[in-house]
């Protein structure tokens, strides 16, 4: 599959379980989350309709997958996974409104995991292109 040309989780639409309701989930930007809330993890900013959320990933995900394949989580390899963990939160009724999510090291693996088995490589993944709009939240 070659995805370089079309949007994955970076900007995807998922029905909430619940409500019915089609959410429309956009990748505003990747924060080290040691500069902002002192945790050691990488949060991944989303748009949600008209609501913020974050996805954190823990940094050490990134040690186990170099320990596992010898390959790094590239920013744009994090993005995508946090988005398809968040399209899955949303059409599993996970998703209660929340704005932050807390992955742990092996839902960042798994997800990873998925996110290349469907690109079959980096190199096929979405150029993430920053928005103007994703300044930091005061």
């Amino acid at each position: 599959m070659l995805y370089a040309e079309e949007a994955m989780y970076e900007d995807f639409h998922a029905p909430d379980r619940w409500s019915g309701e089609v959410l429309h989930c956009r990748w505003k930007a990747n924060i080290v989350a040691i500069a902002t809330r002192h945790a050691d993890a990488v949060d991944i900013r989303f748009d949600v309709n008209d609501r913020t959320v974050w996805i954190a990933m823990p940094c050490l995900a990134w040690v186990e997958q170099k320990k596992r394949t010898g390959h790094a989580i590239t920013d744009s390899l994090a993005a995508q996974a946090a988005g398809r963990y968040l399209k899955k939160a949303i059409e599993s009724g996970y998703d209660n409104g929340r704005e932050m999510y807390t992955m742990t090291i092996e839902e960042v693996i798994e997800q990873v995991d998925a996110v290349l088995h469907e690109a079959g490589h980096t190199r096929n993944l979405p150029h993430l292109v920053p928005s103007d709009d994703a300044q930091p939240q005061v």
